[in-house]
This record gives C-alpha cells, sequence and structure tokens, in this order.
C-alpha cells in the first residue's frame, strides 16, 4: 500500500453525503414520501374477488365472435 493512500469515494457517493450533512431530515423525508404512494395495507379479500370477476380475454381480442 502507498504511503499516501486514502480511500477512494466517487463524485455522486460525495454529493450524496454533502446533501445528508447539510439536510439532516432528508431520509426522514424520503420515507414518508414512500409511505404515502408505496407503503399500503392490501386487502387479501378484495383482491381475490377481483381476480373471480375478471372475465377471460378472447385470444385474438378485435375479431368478432360468431355466433
Amino acid at each position: 500500500m502507498p504511503l499516501f493512500w486514502k480511500p477512494y469515494t466517487s463524485d455522486v457517493t460525495q454529493f450524496i453525503e454533502e446533501l445528508k450533512a447539510k439536510k439532516p431530515t432528508l431520509e426522514a423525508e424520503q420515507r414518508a414520501g414512500r409511505a404515502l404512494l408505496w407503503d399500503k395495507r392490501l386487502d387479501r379479500d378484495a383482491q381475490a374477488e377481483y381476480g373471480e370477476a375478471a372475465v377471460p380475454q378472447q385470444p385474438y381480442v378485435y375479431q368478432t365472435k360468431v355466433s
């Protein structure tokens, strides 16, 4: 190992570290934003009902049915 060796950090890593140092609440805000859209409880019964109620699609959608 060279005498003046120091670990490498990329420009992106340095930017993120500086951003977190300037705004310490950033991660908490990101988690709150994620919770608004993605972290939802699923109703398994309702999902099962939706699946059972689905009408099967015909193989070629644009072909008219011959009775």
